[in-house]
């Protein structure tokens, strides 16, 4: 009987450790398609990684709170500072809290930007932290805040 129940405790275990990387997997394609938008420059397939009631904040405080206003945020940046803007997730840390939330980090660096007069801009480095949900078997971004790091020396 002892047996039996180890037996099924591991194949619960297994199909759970299973599940979270089926998240995982999900949630690094999500944030790979993101980086993709990004570095076409294109602001609808960007938003689309949002929830429709998501909330986004810049490296300098400014935000938009739904999936159309990131996209009206962002369209005219990919058209002026960020046009030949290359953007790079470099490592990706996952926590679950829930089986539908997750907290998500995410290093990146930057190349390619300019200033609003066209002169380029030195390469960037930061940290994107996500909260994201689980909708009906997607994942979603719902809140993202942006941040940038120090260069290293």
């Amino acid at each position: 009987m002892a047996a039996r129940v180890i037996c099924c405790l591991l194949i619960l275990s297994c199909v759970a450790l299973g599940q979270g990387a089926a998240d995982k997997n999900a949630i690094n394609d999500l944030l790979h398609g993101s980086e993709e938008a990004w570095n076409h420059h294109d602001a609808h397939a960007f938003a689309s990684a949002f929830a429709p009631d998501a909330d986004f904040t810049n490296v300098i405080g400014q935000g938009a709170s739904g999936r159309d206003k990131i996209e009206q945020f962002h369209a005219p940046m990919f058209a002026t500072v960020f046009k030949s803007s290359q953007l790079k997730l470099v490592e990706t840390k996952v926590r679950f809290i829930r089986p539908d939330v997750a907290a998500v980090d995410v290093f990146w660096t930057m190349s390619g930007m300019v200033d609003q007069q066209g002169n380029p801009r030195a390469d960037r480095r930061g940290l994107l932290n996500f909260v994201m949900t689980k909708d009906a078997g997607k994942w979603q971004i719902a809140v993202m805040h942006n941040m940038d790091l120090p260069p290293q020396p």
